[in-house]
């Protein structure tokens, strides 16, 4: 899986760590992604979105409904 938002286009930044000795070592920052079932040109998909485009409603989340329990009738 790519660590891209797939709404916003968000990917990892890379730097430094630095010691206090001002050693750098390689390191990166990945986004906040998640994946969540989105509602797509109206078709429920699987996509991965940063929590900053969930937060700012960018994506319109699936409702899941839940089905009703079928209840029989005792002694029948």
């Amino acid at each position: 899986m790519a660590k891209v938002c797939e709404i916003c286009g968000k990917k990892p930044i890379t730097g430094h760590n630095v010691s206090h000795a001002h050693n750098l070592t390689n390191r990166r920052w990945n986004p906040n992604l998640q994946r969540v079932r989105a509602i797509i040109n109206g078709v429920p998909k699987r996509i991965t979105v940063c929590t900053s485009c969930l937060k700012a409603g960018k994506v319109v989340k699936n409702i899941q409904r839940k089905k009703p329990k079928e209840t029989t009738a005792p002694g029948s």
